[in-house]
């Protein structure tokens, strides 16, 4: 049995050719190495879902591309606010109204 150098990708055996193959190891490189979260500047956003990424140390979520948190024509990652976060902010202005 050769040895390969494909990583990962060489679960698909025969299949597909080495020139795809080495372009499934490259994305998924990408894809699971930590990023730099925008919000706190550190190496800690991962990928959790398609387009979804999560800062680990800031909880901070953002929509990015699909392989890497900023898409290919270098659109800019967008914050994805949560409703729990929406609400807080418009009770937080109710309160400053009554007072």
């Amino acid at each position: 049995m050769a040895k390969t150098k494909l990583g990962a990708a060489s679960r698909y055996g025969p299949r597909y050719g080495s020139p795809l193959k080495k372009k499934v190891k490259q994305i998924e490189e990408i894809q699971r190495k930590k990023q730099e979260c925008p919000q706190c500047n550190r190496e800690s956003l991962r990928r959790k879902g398609y387009g979804i990424w999560e800062c680990s140390k800031c909880k901070t979520k953002i929509a990015g591309g699909a392989y890497k948190p900023v898409t290919s024509d270098g659109r800019e990652v967008r914050r994805i606010v949560r409703r729990k976060e929406k609400a807080k902010k418009k009770a937080e202005e109710l309160q400053s109204e009554d007072e």
